[in-house]
């Protein structure tokens, strides 16, 4: 009997290279995984509609699955299995954008590489006679890495080189996660929480270092290296950041045709950065191509453009596409734009259901938004203000958002969830002191003294001996 991957290259030799690759990182790098599905379903597409002669009008991919719907070419089915496969390939190329961990990339790669073989299957009598023979499938592996790291080496191979960086540079991601984390968290033992922090902090960067190494060594044959060692010049990965030549790399990888690097560039016109000054068409240009190259960010600031330009209908068809992509922040911005009919025809619910994508997949006004609107609901249920006291959570961990401590410190201290709980909620309005902007301490400073007022009025009722600790604590955090 046939293995999977013998299965696949009996469909399509090309796709089969592509579903080889993609399965052998999936436990290792589950990025560059993600990356290769991507990859498999632009080429499905293409194949698909070869078979059938039909035409591309875009090369943006959602538009291309779409063409391929409205034309019959495949069912309602192959759409929508079609859609989730690039929605799951933008995640590998963007996993800081989305808060996932390794454990969730890992999930999310294995699932795709058996959405693919289920929808090749369905596929099977459209580009071949018959139906898809019988197939087992083979485990996935943890091979891929150690060759790898081999080949980066002891080979000096660009492209290992490249992918050993790439995993490195998601590891010190997520692990800079961890840290924006424990900087949230009480601890009674300040010098454990602080050595803790550090030890995560000193992780992070020596992973960050590490990639940075390997873009460095890579750049000199690898364009997508050299696109990334500019990013870690950028960011600082194991230096001080040098912005000026992070930036020309980014400009040389630009030139040739690495779409991450346009669609930066093009962000770089579109705001202004430090070697180069606000010029729209230069973004607009750079934009489109990373756009039409299904670069989701790309999308979004296309269409960012178009907005600050006032040419809403253009804005809202690249934020539309974005969000399709499922890009959080344009599916932020899309639910505003339905809500406010700016460039479409308002749409209350289809706003509210875009919110919450994004809400879902943690964007930070949108966790803001929707979780302010849960608890300003007389109606919600309990487990809705649960809910909302994850988003307030998530926004406060990722964005260091002061509205979400607000919001939260007041729900605790009034028994909006269910309890109280005033040591929390002196704590969250001593954080959102900490950041805040003149605007907000203006409404922190009533809170401030009605939690304390609170508070006292409590220990004046010599509450029990637990309950006691608790409100010293809180008045402790107040003073």
């Amino acid at each position: 009997m046939l293995n999977d991957i013998e299965f696949i290259d009996g469909f399509s030799i090309e796709l089969g290279n592509d579903y080889r690759l993609a399965k052998s990182y999936v436990r290792d790098i589950p990025t560059q995984a993600l990356v290769y599905i991507r990859s498999f379903t632009h080429k499905l597409a293409a194949q698909l509609a070869q078979k059938h002669d039909v035409t591309f009008t875009s090369a943006n991919l959602y538009d291309r699955i779409e063409q391929l719907n409205q034309l019959r070419v495949i069912d309602v089915a192959a759409v929508r299995a079609l859609h989730r496969l690039r929605s799951d390939g933008n995640r590998g190329a963007h996993p800081e954008k989305y808060h996932l961990t390794q454990i969730q990339l890992i999930s999310i790669a294995e699932k795709s590489i058996r959405h693919i073989l289920q929808l090749i299957v369905k596929l099977y009598p459209s580009l071949h006679r018959g139906t898809a023979p019988r197939y087992q499938f083979e485990a996935f592996d943890s091979y891929a890495g150690r060759d790898l790291c081999y080949r980066a080496v002891m080979k000096n191979d660009p492209e290992a080189q490249y992918l050993v960086a790439m995993s490195l540079k998601a590891k010190g991601l997520m692990l800079q996660e961890q840290e924006r984390a424990l900087a949230q968290t009480i601890d009674t033992s300040a010098t454990e929480s602080a050595a803790t922090s550090a030890s995560v902090e000193q992780t992070s960067a020596e992973a960050f270092a590490q990639a940075a190494h390997w873009f460095r060594v890579a750049s000199t044959q690898h364009q997508a290296a050299l696109f990334e060692h500019g990013v870690s010049l950028l960011h600082g990965y194991c230096s001080d950041p040098n912005p000026i030549e992070g930036e020309q790399l980014i400009a040389k990888a630009a030139e040739k045709d690495i779409v991450e690097a346009q669609a930066l560039l093009g962000f770089f016109y579109l705001i202004g950065s430090n070697q180069f000054t606000v010029d729209l068409t230069q973004a607009e240009r750079l934009l489109t191509l990373a756009a039409n190259a299904e670069n989701a960010e790309a999308m979004s600031n296309l269409g960012v453009l178009f907005y600050q330009a006032q040419q809403f209908e253009q804005a809202f068809v690249w934020i539309n596409k974005a969000a399709q992509a499922g890009y959080p922040n344009a599916q932020y911005h899309l639910a505003l734009m339905l809500s406010e009919g700016l460039g479409c025809q308002i749409d209350l619910a289809a706003s509210q259901q875009w919110m919450s994508e994004a809400a879902e997949q943690g964007q930070v006004d949108a966790m803001l938004y929707c979780g302010s609107d849960i608890l300003h609901d007389d109606n919600a249920s309990q487990q809705q203000r649960t809910k909302a006291e994850h988003y307030l959570h998530q926004a406060i961990k990722y964005g260091h958002n002061v509205s979400a401590m607000i919001e939260l410190s007041v729900a605790l201290a009034d028994g909006i969830l269910g309890r109280i709980d005033v040591v929390q909620a002196a704590y969250l309005l001593t954080l959102a002191k900490v950041h805040a902007n003149d605007d907000h301490l203006q409404v922190i400073e009533p809170l401030w003294q009605s939690l304390a007022m609170q508070i006292d009025s409590v220990i004046a009722l010599n509450p029990s001996e637990d309950e006691m600790i608790a409100l010293k604590q809180a008045k402790h955090l107040l003073e």
